[in-house]
């Protein structure tokens, strides 16, 4: 697993907040484009095209990053909240 992963980087995010949307069209936006980047990680670490990720392999991924981050502390895993 990749640490310190970076899903939306400053220069990205001030793009978003200079486009012209409102706070809740910029959030989601920022929202989605971390989402999409988690999903690349995701579909990497399953071998497979985003396209073919199942609801379960999703779960399974994050449920397994929050066990890393319980178990051995935030360092080891992808996720930092």
């Amino acid at each position: 697993m990749i640490n310190n992963q970076q899903f939306l980087t400053e220069e990205e995010s001030l793009k978003v907040q200079a486009s012209l949307l409102t706070s809740e069209e910029k959030f989601l936006t920022r929202l989605t484009i971390s989402s999409w980047r988690l999903l690349k990680l995701i579909a990497q670490d399953y071998n497979k095209p985003i396209e073919q990720l199942t609801v379960e392999e999703i779960i399974a991924w994050m449920e397994k990053d929050s066990k890393i981050r319980r178990e051995k502390g935030p360092e080891f895993s992808v996720l930092k909240w």
